[in-house]
């Protein structure tokens, strides 16, 4: 299998967060698509998501918004 492509490659709900994960232009299209147009990355934020446990693409947007929820 080919390393995911954090730059180019097609991001969905579904794909797995891998130990090759960066916080390309790519994935922030991807979260302001699902979060809205207040997206932003934090350094909390992007530890949790490089912490070595198993998500998807979507459980990381998810998160985001309940970590931003009013």
């Amino acid at each position: 299998m080919n390393q995911f492509d954090w730059h180019s490659d097609q991001i969905t709900n579904e794909t797995m967060v891998t130990a090759s994960y960066r916080n390309t232009q790519n994935v922030r299209r991807f979260m302001t698509e699902a979060c809205g147009p207040a997206f932003k990355f934090d350094r909390d934020f992007m530890g949790w998501i490089k912490d070595g446990t198993p998500k998807t693409m979507g459980q990381v947007a998810c998160e985001w918004l309940r970590r931003h929820e009013p």
